[in-house]
């Protein structure tokens, strides 16, 4: 495939014309519980993570910035509307930060996810205004930035088993796996929006 074809070229990138990717293989977004996830062994990226991670909420602000009421609790088939979607990435904040301490403490393994997603499920996030939702998430992930930067060299090192994947996690390892958990989800929002 030619990059100069303006098909292929968008394709490449999966998030300029999302709706021309989507038929396409080498796009197609893999499932979450199908992704895998290096170790990372270099420290000095975690700002620029912790960065990506501080600037999601910003990012999902913008996106549903000008997107018509309506077309915030579409829920194509059995997929998520993009209330929920938003609802969903607050609804994992207190893990993400019981995880921390998890790493802070060395325990041995992460403490699980609920895999069935129970709290979002049960949430009824298409009645909340898109203002609360947006404004609870911000919230929520400016504490967890905020943890995320007060930790100190030596915890930064500790390692803990990851339940699902059963691979070590470091502090660097939790903050890439939540800012990747971020875009599998605003791609399901762009979708939606498209």
């Amino acid at each position: 495939m030619p990059l100069n074809d303006p098909i292929n070229f968008e394709c490449a990138f999966c998030n300029v014309i999302l709706s021309s990717c989507q038929t396409r293989s080498l796009c197609k977004k893999t499932e979450w519980f199908n992704r895998k996830f290096p170790v990372i062994e270099d420290n000095g990226i975690l700002p620029s993570i912790i960065e990506r991670l501080s600037g999601t909420p910003a990012r999902v602000e913008e996106m549903v910035s000008n997107a018509d009421a309506a077309v915030l609790t579409l829920k194509p088939g059995a997929k998520w509307s993009i209330k929920e979607e938003i609802g969903h990435l607050a609804d994992l904040e207190p893990l993400w930060f019981a995880r921390i301490d998890d790493l802070v403490n060395s325990e041995a393994e992460l403490r699980p996810a609920d895999l069935t997603n129970r709290k979002t499920h049960q949430a009824n996030h298409n009645e909340t205004d898109i203002t609360i939702l947006l404004q609870n998430f911000r919230e929520q992930r400016n504490r967890f930035v905020n943890r995320l930067l007060s930790l100190d060299d030596k915890q930064l090192l500790n390692s803990s088993l990851h339940p699902r994947l059963k691979t070590p996690m470091r502090i660097i390892d939790l903050a890439y796996f939540v800012a990747e958990h971020d875009d599998h989800h605003l791609a399901d929002i762009r979708e939606l929006l498209n």
